[in-house]
């Protein structure tokens, strides 16, 4: 008889661990995890010499990942000029910098090989942004369909070179006309960023040169987000 209950409770103590197991299991979420780095640029020294203020015009020979295209919009966005620091400083980082613009300009990054699906809750736009006046660092997007879109939460404003974060899917986002760069049209509601061809910012106001006028300066770009085949 004693053998018998030992046996009942070995049972029922076996029946109570594999409940729990499978009570565990069903409850399980799934681990978070940020999207892999996309991409990352931080430009380089163009082997031209640079101007008196150590600039050069923006360009494809500034780009440092080989797999990466630059393309600047505007009607002055050829303006943007590539700007490195002096000497031995390590306050001032390669950036492109719009102070000697006299329109709104843009510039955006494209990857040769992938779009980039951005939709994720934890997909994430990270970079180095120094700003001045009114000016701001407008974080623009273009769609596989060839929509441009700015989103609602700009970098600045700011005096030093600081690093900001930009989560995608928390923004709101205005349609942009690319050639002008020009808000236009209403809000657009859900957007599909699951396949964005190119990631840049956009300086909604003219440049007003050396001083404090008013530019922006942007330095090294990276996306976390997660590759899809073009």
């Amino acid at each position: 008889m004693m053998h018998r209950r030992i046996e009942i409770a070995s049972v029922l103590m076996l029946v109570g661990v594999a409940s729990s197991a499978m009570a565990q299991q069903a409850t399980a979420r799934p681990v978070p995890m940020r999207p892999p780095l996309f991409l990352s640029e931080s430009w380089k020294s163009l082997p031209t010499p640079a101007d008196d203020h150590g600039a050069w015009p923006a360009s494809q020979a500034g780009v440092s990942n080989p797999n990466l295209e630059l393309t600047l919009y505007g009607t002055s966005g050829k303006e943007i000029q590539l700007v490195a620091g002096r000497g031995q400083s390590n306050v001032v980082p390669h950036n492109l910098w719009t102070g000697t613009t006299t329109s709104p300009s843009a510039a955006a990054l494209r990857d040769r090989n992938n779009f980039v699906d951005l939709s994720a809750p934890l997909a994430k736009i990270r970079w180095v942004v120094r700003t001045s006046g009114f000016h701001q660092a407008w974080p623009i997007v273009r769609l596989a369909d060839g929509t441009w879109l700015v989103g609602d939460r700009p970098s600045g404003l700011q005096a030093d070179f600081n690093e900001s974060e930009i989560t995608p899917s928390d923004l709101r986002w205005l349609k942009l006309d690319i050639a002008r760069v020009v808000t236009v049209g209403t809000w657009v509601e859900r957007p599909d960023l699951t396949r964005v061809d190119a990631v840049g910012f956009a300086d909604l106001l003219p440049g007003s040169g050396h001083g404090a006028g008013g530019y922006i300066n942007v330095g090294r770009i990276e996306v976390y987000g997660s590759p899809v085949k073009r």
